[in-house]
Formats: structure tokens, sequence, C-alpha cells
């Protein structure tokens, strides 16, 4: 499952606006865009509405996945994309939840998002409401004390009403290869399920798993992902990370994404 299309708007975003990172957002795009057509509760017109599910992701420098995908949902506008990165858009490197519609929480300081995520389900129990929230993190995120901590939590707290997913494209493994995310949520008590995260078979069955429950194990979905997934130049952890193509490498990219 590649979203061609998405990837095609964030490479022109990113080209023309001289910011972001590809690599980063082809990794996470098609777990997002799932996410929102077949899963998430919410109302375009009403990006607040107090019955919506809650996403967040945490991996803030991802954003351009969020971007593209929420504007195919109507909630953000192609005006809004054309002014990435510009001083009169409302659209940054990273999301700011003051400023952009359907975006919950601002992120991009690595290791918060799940620490806000679970107060946010904490919060919604005691207030006996059923939003779900979802969360995603990346790997090497997960080398963030602060996601262990909210883990910990988590558990203990019993929130059956939060699912984490892990982009698990291998960064964290640049410096820890010797790193068993599996063993690890498995060992803080999380229901923990590994997935190709560019499969919407595979994505579709783990979220159809998860119960949900008000009180209840939380979930992990460890997404198998390729950083720069859909363009081979782009895969992998080199230099691609935060470069702008040059005008004839858009060419050679979006020839790909026909």
């Amino acid at each position: 499952m590649i979203n061609k299309h998405l990837r095609r708007e964030i490479v022109r975003m990113v080209y023309e606006n001289r910011d972001g990172h590809i690599p980063s957002a082809f990794s996470i795009v098609d777990i997002i865009e799932l996410l929102y057509r077949s899963y998430l509760k919410f109302d375009p017109k009403n990006p607040l509405w107090p019955g919506r599910d809650y996403f967040i992701l945490s991996k803030g420098h991802g954003c351009l996945a969020l971007y593209v995908v929420l504007k195919e949902r109507s909630i953000l506008t192609d005006e809004h994309l054309r002014m990435f990165c510009t001083s009169k858009g409302i659209l940054g490197e990273h999301p700011d939840c003051t400023k952009v519609p359907g975006v919950e929480a601002s992120t991009g300081s690595l290791g918060h998002g799940l620490s806000m995520a679970v107060g946010m389900a904490l919060g919604l129990r005691i207030q006996n409401k059923s939003n779900r929230i979802f969360v995603l993190v990346g790997d090497g995120e997960c080398h963030e004390g602060t996601v262990w901590e909210a883990a910990n939590v988590s558990n203990n707290l019993q929130l059956g009403n939060l699912a984490v997913i892990v982009d698990w494209n291998g960064s964290a493994a640049q410096l820890m290869p010797r790193d068993d995310l599996e063993a690890k949520w498995k060992a803080f008590g999380w229901n923990t399920m590994v997935v190709n995260g560019h499969s919407q078979e595979e994505l579709n069955q783990a979220f159809e798993k998860i119960s949900f429950e008000p009180t209840g194990a939380p979930t992990v979905i460890l997404a198998k992902t390729v950083k720069g997934k859909g363009v081979e130049m782009l895969e992998g952890h080199g230099t691609w990370h935060h470069r702008i193509p040059t005008e004839q490498e858009v060419k050679m990219i979006m020839e790909v994404l026909v």
C-alpha cells in the first residue's frame, strides 16, 4: 500500500518551500492515511467536535504526512499546503495545535506526545467518555526516558482507551542495534503486535484487534517501515533526512511516483 499521490504532494511542499523531512514523512504516511480513512472518528467541519477520537503525532518532524492527510480529509486546504513554512501560513516544520485545525498537540521535541496522551486518556476515562486516543511515536524517539515512564504509567492505570503506533523504521538501530522493542513493550505490560507498516492488510488486522476498553491493558502496534518508502533513492538513513531535492531530483522522484 503506497499512497503515491500523497508522497508527490509531500515532495512538492518540500521543494517549493525549501523545508521539511521527506523520508520521515514517507515512512508514516500510509499509517496515517489508513487511520483517518477507516478508524478515526472526526468531523472535518468541526475539528474540535467533542466526540472525536484523538490522534497525536509525537514524531513531529514527520508532520508533512499528517498535513497532506488532513487536506485529503477536508480539514486543511490546498492553500494551507501551498503556504507551508511561510510567514503567512499556519503549517510549520512541526505541528502547532494553536494554529492548525485537526492537530491535537504541538510536538517536535521528542518524547512528549505519549505523556500528553496519557493525561488525555485518564481525563477521558474520569469523565466516562468513550473517545479513543492514537499516538504515533518514532523508534528513535523510544530512546527517550519519558516514553517508558509514560508506558509504565499507562499500564499501571490500565488505560485501555490508548493505543500507540511505533514507526519502526530502523533509525534507533543506528545507535543501539541491540534494541528489542517488542520485548520492551511486552515487559511494560502492553498488548503488543508487530506488523508491516506499509501493508494495509496487516495494519487493518492490527487495528481491528484493539478492544479500546475503558479499563484494560493499552495496546502498541510496532509498525516495521522503511524511511523514504516508495522512492529507492530516498530510502534508508543517508543524507536525505532533511535535504531539499534539486529540480532534477524532483523530476526523478516524481517519475517513480506516477
